[in-house]
């Protein structure tokens, strides 16, 4: 079921920014099928297990990515080579979207997320 928050959110974007927005959700729900889709800190934002799985956002020339805290630990060597802010990664526009480092970090926390409620 599409989320219409969400859905007014990327269709607030430039064309060619939805496209990489809605990569970026599809692989969110495909790899966390169960999760809940919501709007929170103003952006599209996943919980599975009723805890926060990952947010993203849009920026004139980065998506941020949100998979806090264990999310960044984990992958940190492989978001090196991003910018970073507190809690957050960019990835730039003007470069190919990590879909499958955005999938691996995504499984990571859906498992974890599972974990931490058993």
């Amino acid at each position: 079921m599409k989320n219409v928050e969400v859905e007014a959110y990327i269709k607030s974007f430039p064309a060619e920014v939805q496209i990489v927005l809605n990569q970026v959700r599809e692989t969110i729900k495909a790899n966390a099928p169960e999760a809940t889709e919501s709007m929170s800190y103003g952006m599209p934002a996943y919980k599975t297990n009723g805890r926060p799985l990952v947010y993203f956002a849009a920026f004139k020339q980065h998506i941020g990515f949100y998979a806090t805290p264990t999310g960044h630990t984990k992958f940190a060597k492989d978001l090196s080579k991003y910018k970073q802010g507190k809690g957050s990664v960019q990835f730039p526009l003007d470069k190919p979207m990590p879909l499958a480092l955005i999938k691996r970090i995504v499984v990571f926390r859906a498992k974890e997320n599972l974990a931490k409620s058993k």
